[in-house]
């Protein structure tokens, strides 16, 4: 499955070098070099978050989830996640956050339009993830929400490396900590949520999207 965003990765590059005629550099960023520690800050301050509210949740309601841990198979996991899912996150970010945003922005001379394009693009690229048919299409609050958080952080940042991290902390942590029958990522996790929500209330969609979004949304706004 993961194997695919190789491609999309390559065919961004070659249609940014071909068609475009920019260097993977310019759509990484507009400094004179990628700044790893962005990208590492970014990564490494998001797993924290979301490795403790995993935990949070398993001690507050132990009962919504099963120990899945097998050394064999998550030590395979383990390799596999490290080399494919940062592919993965990056050729998503490179396609919405680097090329589509820089080749929109380009045409409309301004922001907000390759923003919100980007980002509803990349909510309707999860369209056959299976928390859709099982949440309902509140679930794109979320994902679209996401965009946004990305996308600002691109423009704010003038570049793409804070965005990297994040979304490599974001899948990788869910990959290797927890997984349920109803997710895109299901793996050989730590643990497993074994609860059966059959609708996800609007509140447990907007929180997420409004606690940790709302201040870049503000500070974008203030600087735009």
């Amino acid at each position: 499955m993961l194997l695919g965003f190789v491609g999309m990765l390559l065919s961004v590059a070659i249609c940014n070098k071909l068609i475009n005629r920019n260097s993977f550099l310019s759509l990484t960023t507009s400094r004179n070099k990628v700044d790893f520690d962005r990208i590492f800050y970014s990564f490494f301050l998001w797993s924290s978050i979301s490795a403790f509210m995993i935990a949070l949740g398993y001690i507050t309601a132990p009962e919504n989830y099963i120990i899945n841990f097998n050394l064999k198979p998550f030590l395979i996991l383990f390799v596999i996640v490290i080399i494919l899912i940062p592919i993965q996150t990056s050729a998503e970010e490179y396609l919405f956050r680097g090329y589509m945003m820089q080749s929109l922005g380009s045409i409309v001379r301004n922001r907000w339009f390759p923003l919100i394009a980007s980002s509803i693009a990349f909510g309707l690229l999860h369209s056959a993830n299976p928390e859709i048919a099982k949440f309902g299409n509140v679930v794109y609050v979320f994902y679209i929400g996401s965009g946004l958080f990305a996308g600002i952080m691109t423009l704010m940042d003038e570049g793409i490396e804070l965005a990297l991290g994040w979304h490599a902390a974001n899948n990788m942590t869910a990959a290797l900590l927890v997984t349920a029958d109803w997710t895109a990522l299901q793996t050989h996790s730590v643990l497993k949520d074994i609860s059966n929500p059959e609708i996800m209330p609007l509140s447990d969609v907007l929180i997420p999207v409004l606690v940790f979004f709302s201040n870049n949304v503000i500070n974008f706004c203030q600087k735009v």
